[in-house]
């Protein structure tokens, strides 16, 4: 049982640039977590794209949305930025992404590079989630996991939870 984790960029993947004090893209982490976690899990990485989620439109969605639909792996795990993982859990969530896989979206607070990042911990709980939760789409943060349809990003918590009633109904109409 294959795992495919596709990398999309956002926080994860940032390095820090210390001439110019900017965040920016070279290349995926991915494959050193796996190693520095000592996972033993059957896991393939592909790079879909290199991007802030703030800067993802619909057509990166299609396109993660494309790379899912064409996947012979029925377990997926997408690295994604946290300011707009919930919309593009959504995205999914609401084309039927999922019914014959498991897909769950993660991310991280702290670039990987820093050192004290979330992101390993956040991998970790993916690669357990996507091997044991039922088809469907997912966000696994802050060692919890969300339905697609009930989960958000609280900026003032820095953490993901889930949408109350009254906030689910804003959701719905907001995408």
């Amino acid at each position: 049982m294959a795992i495919c984790i596709m990398a999309t960029g956002g926080t994860f993947d940032k390095e820090y640039n210390e001439l110019d004090g900017t965040l920016s893209f070279k290349e995926t982490h991915i494959k050193d977590m796996l190693s520095l976690g000592r996972s033993k899990a059957d896991i393939i990485v592909r790079t879909i794209m290199m991007k802030d989620s703030l800067e993802m439109q619909d057509f990166d969605r299609e396109l993660i949305l494309s790379h899912c639909n064409n996947a012979k792996e029925k377990h997926i795990i997408i690295t994604h930025g946290t300011d707009r993982m919930s919309e593009t859990a959504h995205f999914l969530g609401k084309r039927n992404a999922g019914k014959d896989q498991t897909i769950v979206l993660t991310g991280a607070m702290i670039p990987y590079a820093f050192g004290s990042s979330d992101g390993l911990f956040n991998l970790g709980c993916a690669i357990g989630f996507v091997q044991t939760l039922p088809f469907g789409v997912y966000v696994a943060m802050n060692g919890r996991y969300f339905h697609w349809n009930n989960v958000r990003k609280n900026i003032t918590l820095g953490a993901f939870e889930e949408l109350t009633q009254t906030a689910q109904e804003n959701n719905e109409e907001s995408f």
